[in-house]
């Protein structure tokens, strides 16, 4: 189990609102194996081609991460799990937000539009995240697929049709 793979107590929140194999295109590889490559691949921003074998097949992992982005897996998987933790009282909603105290720094007009390049190693930022509990280290995680997803979904608009 890597670093930053799912713990089991992480793995049980969302095991039971995947989607499950039809049978029509043969059996489907565990998805614990799948989404930990997925996970792996959004923190890292390693290319999909490099995923460590652990994972299994990287064309595998990147089939499911572009299916279930498609239809909206993720997204429906994120609401799920936030609401079994909100029933469950482990989300705490409260967000104090003034706009006198949020302001932009004078030279934030012209930014560069270009998100910053990913970190090449966590360090010791993993050791901040130990108190949490499986539920929010787990709606973390399904927070960066999904905003990774939203991401790429926005590029796409703007970008012409291409075959390949």
């Amino acid at each position: 189990m890597g670093r930053s793979d799912l713990s089991d107590a992480e793995w049980e929140r969302p095991r039971l609102f995947l989607p499950v194999s039809k049978g029509r295109c043969g059996r489907w590889r565990d998805h614990r194996q799948v989404i930990d490559g997925i996970l792996h691949r959004v923190r890292t921003g390693v290319q999909w081609r490099d995923l460590p074998e652990r994972f299994g097949p990287w064309k595998t992992v990147y089939e499911r991460h572009r299916l279930w982005s498609a239809d909206a897996t993720w997204e429906r998987l994120l609401q799920q799990v936030q609401a079994a933790a909100d029933a469950a009282g482990e989300i705490d909603w409260d967000i104090s937000v003034d706009s006198t105290i949020v302001r932009a720094h004078q030279h934030a007009a012209g930014a560069r539009t270009d998100p910053p390049p990913a970190p090449g190693s966590k360090g010791a930022a993993g050791m901040e995240h130990q108190a949490e509990t499986p539920w929010q280290s787990l709606v973390a995680r399904l927070v960066e697929v999904v905003l990774e997803v939203r991401a790429w979904a926005a590029r796409g608009v703007g970008s012409p049709a291409s075959s390949t």
